[in-house]
């Protein structure tokens, strides 16, 4: 895990994020690449966080 904090440390994550993130154990290669190409760490994380508190319903049928 320390490798993994070090790294997003380095790649501009915020401390607790970061501490969060390599506990989590999110892709940090995923992670990486998107901040390298420019997307903030912040959002970076939500793209590659688990959706497990995402409830996902459909949409209402027309007719």
């Amino acid at each position: 895990m320390e490798w993994r904090l070090c790294r997003l440390r380095e790649a501009g994550f915020p401390p607790g994020l970061a501490e969060s993130l390599a506990r989590q154990g999110v892709d940090l290669h995923g992670l990486l690449e998107l901040v390298d190409t420019g997307c903030p760490p912040e959002l970076a994380a939500r793209i590659l966080s688990p959706l497990d508190d995402i409830v996902v319903t459909e949409p209402p049928r027309a007719g």
